[in-house]
């Protein structure tokens, strides 16, 4: 297990590894690594003292969307009716085919479902904070088209000779983008990935490999964001 991991052990330990370090990637590497800390010899740990003060800053309110109100939840109805009759608009065919936006291409989807009274104002603020986007709330709602996905995995699929078990890895984040629209990678880390490999992808793919594969996801999910 520590083997399978040498690689990200050592690169951990290099200055250039943590320029730049958002919190995402730094999740990714305790996911990666999280199954080693059984193997951590205990009687080797040291004290570590600290002396500091805490420092508290002002508290500011935040509105929470109202995520399960009745009201959104018949909105998301709404919208994605609308949005499967109007499947032949080519701002929406350009988001489901994971083509990158514009912010003129997202002023046009507000409008559309605005103007076809889908919701109002409000209810498309709660979308974007929810979603982090009204394109990806769109596509949330759609998914992505498999074809369009498949094309996106080809050249990481061609580069190499891949496994039964890569291949299975690869089809199951083919369904879930199709379906789902967008990809958390630390899913990867969970069921049903987990089924085909218990420690996480890099148990059938290399840590470079498994990289790659990860900036073939997070590409996806960053199209649908003008």
């Amino acid at each position: 297990m520590v083997a399978a991991q040498q690689e990200l052990i050592l690169e951990v330990q290099t200055d250039p590894r943590w320029e730049g370090v958002t919190v995402p990637l730094l999740e990714l590497v305790r996911l990666r690594l999280r199954n080693l800390v059984q193997h951590v010899d205990k009687s080797r740990r040291g004290i570590v003292y600290s002396n500091f003060e805490d420092e508290v800053g002002q508290g500011t309110g935040i509105d929470l969307p109202q995520v399960g109100s009745v009201d959104f939840s018949r909105f998301k109805r709404k919208a994605r009716h609308f949005l499967l009759e109007h499947d032949e608009n080519l701002t929406l065919q350009k988001l489901r085919r994971g083509l990158p936006l514009t912010q003129t291409d997202l002023t046009l989807l507000e409008a559309l479902l605005l103007g076809a009274g889908i919701g109002d104002c409000a209810q498309l603020e709660q979308a974007v904070a929810v979603s982090s986007g009204l394109g990806r709330f769109i596509r949330s709602l759609g998914g992505l088209d498999r074809g369009s996905v498949a094309a996106a995995f080809s050249t990481f699929v061609s580069t190499g000779n891949p496994t039964a078990d890569q291949i299975e890895f690869i089809e199951l984040i083919v369904e879930h983008l199709t379906e789902k629209g967008a990809m958390d990678p630390r899913q990867l880390y969970e069921s049903p990935f987990t089924d085909i490999a218990p420690s996480g992808p890099e148990q059938v793919f290399s840590l470079e490999r498994t990289d790659q594969l990860i900036g073939v996801i997070e590409q996806l999910n960053l199209s649908a964001v003008a």
